[in-house]
């Protein structure tokens, strides 16, 4: 979930372009509205922290509770040491700091996605 239009868009394309399906929203009301309309598993949540109305801690709170085991993949154009020393974001909390270009994206995707896997195995 992201607000910004640009970001939302280049985080879309680098993540379709590496083969991921991608369900998007600018809010957190359209986010649960999207994913209340999905029957399918979803895997990963990514959502900036700071949103307007529903914030992405409260987001990721309300979505993981309807889908346990969903993880989640924060994002800020804050320093994650701001956001911790905050009570923002707890330890071992996936981040990636904003700006960021689409590979970095994908990689932080496919390194949350990886150790989950290897959590369970």
């Amino acid at each position: 979930m992201e607000d910004d239009p640009s970001v939302r868009s280049i985080a879309v394309r680098a993540l379709r372009d590496a083969g991921y399906v991608v369900l998007e929203a600018d809010n957190g009301a359209s986010a649960m509205e999207v994913v209340a309309g999905v029957s399918d598993d979803i895997a990963l949540l990514i959502t900036d922290l700071v949103m307007p109305l529903v914030g992405g801690r409260e987001l990721a709170r309300r979505l993981v509770a309807l889908r346990p085991g969903l993880r989640v993949l924060f994002t800020s154009g804050y320093t994650e040491n701001a956001i911790a020393h905050n009570g923002e974001l707890d330890s071992g909390i996936a981040f990636l700091q904003k700006p960021y270009v689409g590979i970095t994206l994908t990689q932080k995707v496919r390194a949350v996605l990886d150790a989950e896997q290897a959590a369970t195995a």
